[in-house]
């Protein structure tokens, strides 16, 4: 499987065009927003959301330039999640880096977050499409939401696999979805077209998750760019400790109920308990199953290089490392 650096070089002008676009939307007169945009923009990331858009737009033929504006949109909302959930989940390290929160405080942090939404809005409005405007709405207030039920699943071990694919589908795989769809709009192809857009993204990104899953537990911190184990020492009830919770041993279950309760579980041996129930390949199926829901989502869409790019995307979903 190609590299995601590999399978996004059909797109690279597109690509640096949209950091263009981050850069010049980024300029504001208030000294610590462009500090704190620089640093987190600049900081790397993968860029898959805005890619989404762009590869989603070009597979419908869309011809115009508004697709730039919408990816760095979508980058905004992503940077923007990012701030007030270091904050919320007072995380220390991303990408291999200091969060935001760490160098210039949880307050700055929240309210460059709250500059960043803002002004993803104003760049929607130039876009001038109402329907545009409806799906980024409705995904931001879905994403909201999703936040707001995982804050409430933090240390309860009673959560259902339902439940929290539901906590998934809301606060991950919602902006994938709405960055597949926006690229449909915009090439203003029929509405079961835009839904076999939204459906891949949707599928994708929950994938995307679950393989987040895996990797907090069987990751390397220097290529993760993250602490392993994070989810864990949060309480997060995540897709591997549930499935030790529903096949495991008494004891294993007996440990990861309480590590969940209680937050800062002994990592080792809640990775072990995870080795033995062999949750990891029980997520890692879970993720290949809703890959498989993606590509098929594309089966409508003619055929061409990027419909064979967005295959390739989704596939990437269960080889990253980071």
């Amino acid at each position: 499987m190609p590299s995601l650096n590999e399978l996004l070089k059909p797109i690279n002008a597109d690509m640096q065009a949209v950091d263009q676009v981050i850069r010049d939307c980024l300029d504001s007169e208030v000294v610590l927003i462009r500090t704190i945009g620089d640093y987190i923009i600049g900081s790397g990331g993968k860029r898959i959301r805005p890619a989404l858009a762009l590869l989603s737009s070009r597979a419908f033929g869309y011809q115009g330039n508004q697709h730039l504006k919408m990816a760095a949109v979508i980058e905004f909302i992503h940077t923007a999640t990012l701030l007030h959930d270091d904050v919320v989940d007072e995380s220390s390290l991303r990408r291999g880096r200091s969060t935001a929160n760490e160098m210039f405080g949880n307050a700055a942090s929240v309210l460059v977050g709250d500059y960043l939404y803002s002004r993803a809005f104003e760049m929607m409005v130039e876009v001038d499409s109402m329907a545009v405007m409806q799906v980024m709405s409705q995904a931001t207030k879905v994403i909201s939401e999703g936040e707001v039920l995982q804050l409430m699943n933090v240390n309860d071990p009673n959560v259902t696999q339902e439940g929290y694919l539901q906590v998934v589908r809301f606060k991950t795989a919602k902006l994938f979805e709405a960055a597949a769809r926006v690229g449909a709009i915009l090439a203003n192809v029929s509405e079961p077209m835009q839904e076999a857009a939204a459906t891949y993204g949707r599928h994708m990104g929950t994938a995307f998750q679950l393989v987040d899953d895996l990797l907090d537990y069987s990751g390397d911190t220097q290529t993760l760019g993250k602490t392993l184990g994070d989810d864990l020492r949060e309480g997060k009830a995540t897709l591997p400790l549930l499935h030790v919770l529903a096949v495991g041993n008494t004891q294993d279950q007996a440990l990861v109920r309480q590590a969940i309760e209680k937050g800062d579980g002994d990592f080792d041996a809640v990775a072990q308990a995870i080795m033995r129930a062999d949750a990891l390949t029980y997520t890692r199926q879970a993720a290949e199953a809703e890959v498989t829901l993606a590509i098929e989502a594309l089966s409508e869409l003619p055929d061409s290089e990027t419909k064979y790019l967005l295959q390739q995307l989704a596939g990437h979903c269960l080889t990253r490392n980071q």
